[in-house]
């Protein structure tokens, strides 16, 4: 627990009086008109500058070259297909990336919307996998104002910047608009999931507009986070002396982005909704059999705001109704013909052309009166499919069914319900924003990296069962080998959720089912049938801690059935330039905010890889960095990812190394699990995964060739940094795999395994003698007991299974002073030596202070390792290290003297600041310094005392409580030391 204020923080540093006339900030001194004291803030006048994208050296290029012939092939190999690669960086976007980017629009998993700070809609995934970054200049909001007696009038896009065909003799299309705004006097607030745009009297000096973003992404609520909705809600100050008739139009193309707007068959029709919400369904009708989207559009009609409707124009002089025809319209009249909405479907779009529809909200602001207008946005696509014919139903149709119509329904309740929205943001945010020992620019940072939950490609399905005819029921499974599973009587439990019954089972080794197809799946399944004893087999019985007996079942695939809490099954991307689902080494870094906000959602996840760890698919695979092949999925082997094109069923769609040879993926399998379990209390939850977690440790018994205890790299890039080759025993592994044998007989303690418990003790006594005699140099754990040239680099992530022990509540893997001395070097050479700490953390530096050119890797920055860096520093009570080290990623990325990478947050950047793979996961790691910020999270008594005695200490019932706040089972955790125990404990 860090307590007091940091003297290093600083104060007030982006003040809203520095963008706003704080006049301007009283007159919207309510109903959260105002921006927060707290916010990335950006004047909409501010140039949006081209990103610069990292570029190998020749030495690089020379070592992977045979890696890029493959990889090239590879992906025209998917093309030719019709797919794209999961990794292809010889495609680029036709739109450069540039930095302009904003809050994101929607909740999570049902496709979303990006914002860019200045007004423009963009990056638009509503296809899984997909993403058009390129704006759609259609979509806008734009103002009429004309006061009495008709000598003031103004008109204008409420976005500044000039569009390319503005100006074009005889233009139909949007450059006939007025683009008058210059932005001079208009900023941009963010504190996702919220954003304010202020235009302090532009376009009329005498009209103070304050417009409101708000997405319905609640923590801890399961329902509302879901929909694919964003309201708008503008308020209007007239500090004129005169009367001021005020509209305001929301514009919005029949487009998912790119070019899909032109491929025809597209239909508009208006609507008149339940209390006073009316608009435009926009019907598009997607190419390639993907599933129909439908847009609507709406505001809601008061007493004092009129609402009318455009259905369709287009943008070219062959249309009906221009936009051309449409902007003098609302120049002329402030509003719509009210029989618009009598209007049925328009006639579907031909090949070519655009249909775009309008909504118009009018009202009169009396001098020195206020007036608020609301519209809001939806987007209904019930239905998910992946490239490989498999579709789901998303996790918003529980709610609002599987009708393309939901959307009116969406944007009803989006505009009935955004202020209890609000209510519970701000009751989540506040006492954050709130607390004086945080840096300023770290709390809307933490906020407003959760975009990528939003922006990150998110797929939250409903049922796991697809709409098609299950894939379990196509491929039959043969049962082949079952071990015994004995259960003893059950105990009677003061606490009815949790029952101390004590499972005697069989260690697990082959608790298979195989597909009947010699390539196909094999997957885990527990048989009720008992297998015959043997002594061997009695001396490997364990004493496990169950639920209720029926629910405590091994089975893999029952691992979701059994979660009771259904949440439905969760996807998000490692980037959208890395098309992978839920890519594990990286998830590791970025779990903290599930675990955090949706801890049922992190507990699925962690249930999806336990059943995949049980696994086997004998697919035949090519790696692409080595030429050899492989199987797809080992059984016990942790996957990478959950695939790309038929995730859940098509596991491990990364292809450059066997990750299957990896060192890291199941220590992190491990150490994840008991984090989620420490964190949750969840017994449930333990039981289940408990078999995967035994089958995960087992597996990476065979990399332990000298039997130290300590399992070997293998002179290959095995780990994360897949291009960082690893020789022998290492840092980041080996700390690794340290952390996972405590975590292993930790929960082992906890579910009564007494065999596997002493075990893994064992092996950890051994392994961790061994770590320090071949790594530790009296400063720091060198990067691997090898003998190349940069064995002895300081690797900034050398110590991130100490960071999850201590995340844990579990004991310090080392004595403290080794810890600080190791995160002391990191700090001095790594973040200090490196731009003055302005740039974040370097992975690799030399003794000498250079940096690590080893590979492209060694070299980079990447974010997400360096909060995870500043989160172990923190914990190691180096808070002010911890929030410099930190804050080197806010001042490259996300300040105003940055390199422009804000809500696109990348894997990393070099040096220089040029960046790699934009949008991705690993800097949601961020919670994990927040995490250690507040007292210790775990729940579980174990490891809170001697490990040695607590084997023989039967459970109380009293350490039974209940639920928390977010519905997961909890236990009272009593905050001791192991005093004792081999696990050391340096307190």
């Amino acid at each position: 627990m860090v307590s007091g204020n940091l003297f290093h923080c600083r104060r007030n540093s982006w003040p809203p009086e520095e963008y706003i006339h704080r006049s301007t900030l009283q007159l919207f001194d309510f109903d959260s008109a105002g921006p927060p004291e707290q916010a990335w803030r950006r004047k909409l006048d501010t140039h949006a500058s081209i990103l610069r994208e990292f570029s190998i050296t020749f030495v690089e290029a020379i070592k992977m070259i045979r890696l890029g012939i493959r990889l090239w092939s590879y992906v025209r190999e998917e093309a030719s297909h019709g797919r794209k690669a999961p990794i292809d960086p010889f495609t680029r976007e036709s739109c450069k990336p540039s930095a302009s980017h904003g809050i994101p629009l929607g909740g999570m998993g049902s496709g979303s919307i990006s914002r860019g700070f200045r007004g423009e809609f963009r990056h638009f995934q509503l296809l899984p996998g997909a993403c058009e970054a390129s704006p759609i200049m259609a979509n806008q909001f734009s103002i009429f104002i004309s006061r009495d007696g008709g000598n003031k009038k103004y008109a204008s896009v409420l976005a500044p910047g000039q569009h390319e065909g503005l100006g074009k003799s005889g233009d139909q299309g949007i450059s006939s608009w007025g683009w008058n705004l210059d932005g001079q006097h208009s900023t941009y607030h963010a504190l996702f999931p919220r954003a304010w745009t202020i235009y302090d009297g532009e376009p009329d000096p005498e009209l103070k507009i304050s417009c409101r973003q708000i997405s319905p992404f609640i923590p801890h609520n399961y329902r509302e986070s879901s929909l694919p909705t964003a309201v708008f809600v503008y308020t209007l100050v007239n500090t004129g002396k005169e009367r001021a008739k005020v509209s305001l139009l929301f514009t919005w193309a029949n487009s998912i982005g790119g070019v899909s707007h032109m491929s025809g068959d597209h239909v508009n029709e208006p609507f008149i909704g339940e209390d006073g919400v009316s608009g435009v369904l926009l019907n598009h009708r997607t190419t390639k059999d993907n599933p129909p989207v439908t847009y609507a559009i709406a505001a809601s009609e008061t007493q004092n705001v009129s609402v009318s409707v455009l259905p369709c124009f287009g943008l070219t002089e062959g249309s009906c109704v221009t936009a051309k025809d449409m902007w003098g319209k609302m120049v002329e009249d402030g509003h719509f013909d009210r029989e618009n909405f009598t209007k049925g479907p328009s006639m579907p779009s031909s090949p070519g052309e655009t249909h775009c529809a309008a909504v118009s909200a009018s009202t009169w602001v009396e001098p020195h009166g206020k007036c608020t207008v609301a519209f809001a946005v939806a987007w209904s696509s019930p239905k998910v499919k992946f490239m490989k014919g498999k579709s789901y139903n998303r996790r918003y149709t529980k709610y609002y069914g599987t009708s393309e119509r939901a959307a009116v329904d969406l944007v009803h309740d989006a505009l009935t319900n955004y202020k209890l929205w609000e209510e519970e943001i701000e009751r989540w945010q506040t006492p954050i924003l709130k607390d004086d020992r945080l840096p300023e620019w770290y709390k809307f940072t933490l906020f407003n990296e959760l975009y990528f939950l939003v922006s990150g490609g998110t797929v939250w399905i409903d049922s796991s069962l697809p709409t098609e005819d299950s894939w379990e029921i196509q491929n039959e499974a043969v049962p082949v080998k079952i071990k015994e599973v004995t259960v003893s009587k059950t105990q009677e439990n003061h606490n009815q959720d949790m029952e101390n019954n004590q499972t005697v089972v069989n260690t697990y080794v082959d608790m298979m089912y195989v597909n009947s197809q010699d390539d196909g799946v094999k997957s885990s399944k527990v048989s009720n049938e008992r297998a015959s004893n043997n002594s061997d087999e009695k001396d490997e019985s364990t004493l496990f801690r169950r639920r209720f007996e029926s629910r405590f079942t091994t089975s893999s695939s029952k691992l979701l059935e059994n979660d009771t809490d259904d949440v439905g099954r969760f996807l998000y991307l490692e980037g959208v330039e890395y098309i992978m689902w839920c890519t594990y080494d990286v998830h590791f870094y970025a779990s903290f905010a599930l675990l955090e906000l949706f801890p049922k959602i992190e507990l699925s996840i962690q249930r999806e890889f336990a059943k995949a760890v049980l696994c086997e698919d004998k697919r035949k695979v090519k790696f692409l960095a080595e030429g050899n092949c492989g199987i797809r999925k080992v059984k016990g082997a942790v996957p990478h990812d959950l695939g790309t094109h038929d995730p859940w069923h098509e596991m491990n769609a990364y292809n450059i190394h066997d990750t299957s040879r990896w060192k890291d993926l199941n220590p992190k399998f491990v150490l994840q699990v008991y984090r989620d379990f420490a964190a949750t209390g969840d017994f449930s939850f333990a039981a289940d995964v408990w078999p995967s977690v035994r089958a995960a440790m087992e597996y990476m018994e065979q990399f332990d060739r000298d039997h130290d205890g300590l399992i070997e790299n293998d002179g290959f890039p095995d780990q994360t940094y897949d291009t960082w080759t690893v020789h022998g025993i290492s840092a980041y592994c080996g700390g690794l795999w340290l952390a996972a044998l405590q975590a292993a007989a930790a929960m082992a303690v906890q579910l009564g395994d007494r065999a596997f418990a002493e075990r893994c003790k064992s092996k950890f006594v051994k392994a961790k003698a061994a770590f320090e005699e071949k790594l530790w140099n009296g400063s720091y754990f060198n990067y691997d007991s090898g003998s190349s040239s940069n064995s002895k680099s300081i690797q900034a992530d050398q110590l991130a299974g100490q960071w999850y022990t201590a995340s844990s509540g579990l004991p310090d893997l080392f004595d403290k002073v080794k810890i600080q001395s190791a995160l002391q070097k990191v700090y001095d050479f790594n973040v200090m030596k490196n731009r003055g700490g302005r740039m974040g953390a370097v992975n690799g530096m030399y003794p000498n202070g250079k940096i690590d050119e080893t590979c492209m890797q060694s070299r980079e920055i990447w974010t997400g390792v360096t909060y995870a860096v500043a989160a172990n520093m923190i914990l190691a009570g180096m808070v002010e290290q911890g929030f410099t080290t930190a804050e080197g990623i806010f001042l490259a990325g996300w300040s105003e003297e940055g390199h422009g990478y804000a809500f696109q947050t990348p894997e990393g950047w070099s040096i220089d600041g040029h960046f790699r793979s934009l949008l991705y996961m690993r800097p949601l790691s961020i919670w994990g310094i927040q995490r250690a910020m507040s007292s210790t999270k775990t729940t579980l008594e174990a490891p809170v005392i001697n490990i040695m005695d607590r084997i023989n200490i039967p459970y109380h019932n009293s350490t039974l409580s209940s639920r928390s706040e977010s519905g997961v089972k909890k236990i009272a955790h009593k905050a001791k030391c192991f005093k004792n125990s081999v696990f050391h404990c340096a307190c």
